[in-house]
């Protein structure tokens, strides 16, 4: 069957591309608004984007050991990755936990937990991401008060809270409230941090995981963008000015193969999202209009099959993010289709990003790309296609009532679709998997959680509930509960105390479940 001629969005790709393709619509330069060239007038000529590997599995002490190894290696940021019970609100003993913990990333249940995860880790000194949504405040919290045994000042600390509940109804699943109260605490973080922790990131506007559902690039755009725009108008409706928040948000994108799609999509979000805040927001400050982003390779490209064609689909996309202008990016393991990364494949994947930055000097020149026929009609299109389907969000009430409708999931559900179907079909190929395949294949090794893990965390929270202040901690459940009730209090200070008071993370999420429920899906 003849290859499609379409990239994965629907544009037509054209023989040969000439002026007339292009409508140079802006003529601004790197560093200035819309932003569409890149945020900084000189890019990575001035610093190059944070190498931040993604990482977690097993026990903190595990997942410390490989935060160290990956710093020796030259990692510039720590990205964690937490378990599904840690993520859910569950402690590591209960009968939902069983199996999973450690599983697809660290245990964390107790402020000592993080305590442990961070160990030597100088937090003044080093960024930290946490890809955590529901358990956001708490996560965070573990993370102040293990400053505060430091000695590190909150106003040092520098990283972000995924903290984006709104993509987990739509594509990812680890919600715990219904959507309204989970507003409530995604807001509720904005205002703690603005005045307590004036450098943390309070949100990482996540399209990655939008686009593992199966959407195309334009809906990643799309509806990354609207998800921005419904935590920007909750803040300003809690009464935040705006350039108070905008500068603290952050985005994070995937980067699949196509190429050339990929480099002029972060493009066109960096126009769209400057115009949205300057038009709909009327921000002041040019920071609020800047999209800063993270980036990582596209988990769903890789293949169990032939994985080593894993490192090649892993480097193309890790230069298309520097090409599109990523601030920060995490590259996959090869082996990431069969299991946890190992350490072997862990580094490779770091050097990737090492010889792209040292090697190949792309890096010299901000958005070398820029002026292309091709880059700059592509651009255009994303963005328009992208601002077409945020005025149908509009129009169904904004992004928590799509939701509700089911628009963002009914949309990537049939993107999903039409994309295995092209597989099956031989319409797309993928090499190793409907084209050059091979009759013999020797899996690598596999990194294996011991089921020890499971048992020996199970054992640390039990040991930690015994040896606190059991008044304390009863006392800050019961407060936060209350504050839960009141739908004008603040949560963070409660969520801090009952961190302080050695409470874990179940039993804090199900203090604010006894007031917000629980939700089970649309």
């Amino acid at each position: 069957m003849k290859k499609q001629l379409r990239t994965t969005s629907g544009i037509e790709i054209k023989e040969v591309y000439t002026e007339s393709d292009a409508t140079a619509r802006d003529a601004s330069k790197p560093g200035e608004y819309p932003y569409t060239r890149g945020v900084h007038p000189s890019m990575y000529r001035g610093k190059v984007w944070t190498m931040r590997q993604y990482a977690g599995f097993g026990s903190a002490r595990d997942t410390n050991e490989r935060y160290h190894f990956l710093l020796k290696q030259g990692i510039t940021g720590l990205s964690v990755a937490f378990d599904l019970p840690t993520q859910m609100g569950r402690d590591p003993d209960h009968p939902l936990s069983r199996g999973e913990v450690g599983r697809v990333g660290v245990s964390i249940a107790t402020a000592d937990d993080m305590s442990q995860l961070l160990e030597g880790i100088p937090l003044a000194d080093v960024s930290i991401s946490m890809t955590i949504n529901s358990t956001a405040a708490i996560l965070l919290s573990f993370l102040l008060v293990v400053a505060e045994r430091q000695g590190v000042p909150w106003s040092a600390l520098r990283g972000t809270t995924q903290n984006d509940i709104l993509k987990e109804y739509i594509a990812r699943g680890t919600y715990i409230y219904p959507p309204r109260p989970a507003m409530r605490l995604v807001t509720d973080l904005f205002a703690f941090c603005a005045k307590s922790v004036p450098q943390w990131n309070t949100i990482s506007v996540s399209g990655y995981h939008i686009r593992e559902a199966g959407s195309t690039a334009v809906e990643e755009v799309a509806f990354t963008l609207a998800d921005g725009i419904a935590y920007l108008e909750a803040a300003r409706s809690r009464g935040l000015a705006i350039d108070n928040v905008a500068p603290r948000v952050a985005f994070f994108f995937n980067c699949h193969n196509n190429f050339l799609e990929e480099i002029a999509k972060f493009r066109a979000a960096r126009r769209l999202w400057a115009s949205i805040v300057n038009e709909r927001f009327h921000a002041k400050d040019p920071r609020s209009m800047m999209l800063r982003f993270h980036t990582q390779t596209a988990g769903s490209s890789l293949t169990a099959q032939q994985p080593h064609n894993n490192i090649m689909r892993t480097t193309l996309q890790a230069l298309a993010a520097v090409l599109g202008g990523t601030q920060s990016l995490h590259t996959n393991g090869f082996d990431e289709a069969l299991g946890l990364p190992t350490e072997e494949s862990a580094r490779l994947a770091l050097r990737t990003q090492q010889v792209i930055a040292e090697e190949s000097g792309v890096a010299l020149s901000a958005d070398p790309l820029g002026g292309s026929y091709l880059i700059e009609s592509w651009t255009d299109t994303i963005e328009e296609e992208a601002r077409r389907r945020i005025e149908k969000i509009d129009a169904l009430g904004g992004m928590l009532a799509a939701i509700e409708q089911r628009y963002p999931q009914g949309e990537i559900e049939s993107s999903a679709f039409a994309a295995q179907k092209a597989i099956e079909s031989g319409e797309a190929h993928v090499v190793g998997v409907n084209i050059h395949e091979d009759g013999e294949e020797t899996a690598p090794r596999i990194q294996a959680i011991d089921p020890a893990v499971e048992r020996d965390q199970v054992l640390r929270v039990s040991e930690a509930r015994r040896r606190r202040d059991a008044a304390r901690a009863t006392a800050a459940l019961a407060a936060l509960s209350q504050a839960g009730a009141a739908p004008s209090a603040d949560l963070l200070p409660c969520i801090l105390e009952c961190a302080r008071a050695m409470c874990t993370v179940g039993e804090i999420s199900d203090a604010l479940r006894s007031v917000f429920g629980e939700f089970h899906g649309a």
